[in-house]
């Protein structure tokens, strides 16, 4: 598996390449969480939270100037028989089990939306095909909420599919009870105008596992923050990311793992590209072990390969430790260009270059995609990252 040269945290590379330094704010947020929008001040850019976004491209989602139209976005679910596919108004007492919005446009979000749809998995239940939900943007703006459930020892796999035109903000809650296995794929391949700011709340039972591929290819702007906390001892988190962020893109994923629970595991790897002036891709990794829980096991990683001059990566890795009774905890972040010697081996042995590059790219990524266990998701990432190198020679 090819991998980018390692550049230490905190360092600033040539070519216009910049890695953040690591951050020594807390985990926690500057406002507690809140379901009121009114909780929140307006973000102007200097808040920690909102320090790397451009808040003037979220296109009024941070301000309330947004307003939800018609034509937002078209959601359409497909799912295996014996699962319950449901559209609940604003007061069905499953919204929000997963977690609280912990900034502006969550809350609004949550305070916006009309309708929210609850995708339910019995008890007991172990689906052999995939639930499918498809979010098509339609040019509008949309507010959404979206709640997956697992019954005690019940398995699924869900894929959240985005692609067209939109302007969107959304809440999603997953819910996983004793013992259920879950395994949740969310594509962000939007086109390119979209803007797309999301939290995604997971609820993990007692010997429960939730497992996440969040991939991340279109849009203008996407700003997504996955949470994960424990209901139950013996919770176990896998967080793994790709993105692959092109000329003028902001992409932004912002973790957190909350173990509030004794002896639970996590481990988080996410990976990105980026080529072209003005890509921005930025990775916010943190991990709070509260005094609490005791037997915890962590570790977060974010590797960056960087393909061309003009692209910047902004990778913060927090790790907030409370109490010492740990079975391990640890971070860490990298970021290079194009290992020299990797292409020319490859060129040596007959390679054309461009072909070679194609190949340290797939190897770049092929761990975690070969981990999502969907083949036709598999493939489609696959396809993708070719097209966007094909894009760029």
């Amino acid at each position: 598996m090819a991998e980018a040269q390692n550049i230490p945290v905190g360092s600033t590379t040539a070519g216009q390449i910049a890695v953040a330094a690591e951050s020594t704010v807390a985990t926690r947020m500057s406002a507690p969480p809140s379901f009121d929008v009114a909780d929140f001040p307006v973000p102007h850019g200097r808040e920690e939270e909102w320090r790397f976004t451009p808040l003037e491209r979220l296109r009024g989602l941070h301000d309330g100037t947004a307003v939800a139209t018609g034509q937002g976005v078209r959601v359409d679910v497909t799912a295996p028989e014996g699962v319950t596919v449901e559209t609940v108004a604003r007061d069905d007492a499953r919204i929000g089990r997963a977690g609280t919005p912990v900034d502006r446009v969550a809350a609004q979000a949550y305070s916006a939306f009309e309708k929210a749809g609850v995708v339910t998995v019995p008890k007991d239940a172990v689906l052999t095909e995939p639930i499918r939900i498809a979010v098509h943007g339609e040019g509008g703006v949309a507010y959404g909420h979206q709640v997956v459930e697992l019954g005690a020892f019940a398995e699924a796999v869900v894929v959240i599919d985005h692609t067209g035109d939109a302007v969107l903000a959304a809440n999603v809650d997953f819910v996983l009870g004793d013992g259920a296995k879950l395994t949740v794929v969310s594509v962000q391949d939007w086109d390119d105008t979209a803007v797309h700011v999301g939290q995604h709340n997971a609820l993990i039972g007692r010997d429960a596992t939730f497992k996440s591929f969040v991939v991340t290819f279109g849009g203008d702007v996407v700003r997504l923050h996955p949470r994960v906390a424990y209901a139950g001892t013996g919770g176990e988190a896998e967080l793994f990311g790709l993105y692959f962020t092109d000329a003028g893109q902001h992409q932004e994923h912002r973790l957190l793992v909350d173990h509030n629970t004794p002896h639970c595991k996590s481990n988080v790897m996410y990976k990105g590209a980026l080529q072209g002036e003005g890509a921005h891709a930025v990775w916010i990794g943190d991990v709070l072990i509260e005094a609490k829980a005791e037997g915890t096991d962590t570790y977060e990683m974010n590797r960056n390969l960087v393909l061309t001059d003009g692209a910047r990566v902004d990778s913060v890795p927090n790790l907030e430790i409370e109490t010492g009774e740990i079975v391990g905890a640890g971070h860490a972040s990298a970021t290079g260009r194009f290992d020299d010697e990797q292409l020319f081996y490859l060129m040596a042995r007959g390679i054309p270059a461009d072909e070679a590059r194609r190949l340290v790219v797939r190897g770049f990524f092929a761990e975690l995609v070969q981990q999502i266990g969907v083949d036709d998701i598999e493939e489609r990432l696959l396809v993708k990252i070719d097209e966007e190198l094909e894009a760029s020679l």
